[in-house]
């Protein structure tokens, strides 16, 4: 049942891969609502299509019904679908979002930095053309893969339901969010390395909550990783990257602290994990 399913997916799948992608970004310029997306064009990152990390090089293939991966991403979806009702959900739902300055503000806390338009244009613009290209860079692999998310399969609840469609015909290895996420911590580790252990665990929580969102499987996070740091490696070759991050390096200088409120909220949240115990 799980090929045919697959099989019948199989001629649609580039195309709702692009059109999520194109969603998810042109959220992320948050000038427009998922209603409009088709009436704009997605911002230019900073590494060129054709010299994108290859998705299908560098990941290990998608994990095979019943082997020992998909187990372990078995047995995590089914820890996942335990938080639904907990602040880890909730926080997940927040993650999901690719509307700014929202989306990077949850590595506010982390950073011990709050972005906004005002303060700090040069690091948004940077965090928007970035996201871009580590998005780009899972779908070959989605479209190679095309593999089912754990929401068609269990049929639990996801933290973005109107979403929910348009995921559930879009291949989910590796993940795009997470490779989006993890190559915003890399960069902004790099910016703030003094916080750089806080940035990276909470960038690894970010890719774990499209888990405990129950639209992605474990290794799909893993793979996004991967395809994020692939990314930003290549994003360094480029003059314009080094400069923008010389200019956000100073704005974040003069950027303000995030509320204490917001942070023990977060903090709070984290303590669930999809391991067992809270922290």
């Amino acid at each position: 049942m799980l090929h045919s399913y697959q099989k019948r997916r199989k001629g649609h799948t580039m195309k709702h891969t692009l059109h999520l992608l194109s969603m998810i970004f042109l959220l992320l310029s948050g000038t427009i609502s998922a209603k409009e997306h088709h009436m704009e064009k997605l911002p230019d990152g900073y590494i060129a299509k054709a010299s994108l990390p290859d998705s299908v090089v560098i990941v290990p293939p998608a994990p095979m019904p019943n082997s020992p991966r998909q187990k372990l991403d078995d047995a995590i979806a089914q820890k996942a679908v335990a938080l639904n009702k907990t602040p880890r959900f909730a926080l997940a739902a927040q993650d999901a979002t690719m509307h700014f300055p929202e989306a990077p503000n949850n590595f506010a806390c982390a950073m011990g930095k709050m972005l906004s338009k005002e303060k700090t244009p040069h690091l948004l613009h940077l965090l928007k053309r970035a996201g871009v290209d580590a998005g780009y860079a899972t779908r070959k692999a989605k479209h190679t893969y095309n593999r089912i998310r754990p929401f068609v399969l269990n049929n639990a609840p996801v933290c973005t339901p109107q979403w929910q469609e348009e995921l559930r015909h879009n291949g989910s290895y590796p993940s795009g969010h997470t490779a989006i996420g993890w190559a915003w911590a890399l960069i902004l580790s790099e910016l703030v390395p003094q916080r750089a252990d806080a940035i990276l665990a909470r960038g690894a929580a970010y890719g774990e909550s499209r888990i405990v969102c129950n639209v992605h499987w474990y290794s799909d996070v893993l793979a996004g990783r991967m395809m994020g740091a692939a990314a930003v490696a290549l994003m360094h070759h480029n003059p314009e990257f080094i400069a923008d991050m010389k200019a956000a390096k100073e704005e974040l200088a003069h950027a303000p602290s995030p509320d204490v409120a917001m942070c023990k909220k977060e903090k709070e949240a984290l303590s669930y994990t999809l391991y067992g115990d809270q922290r």
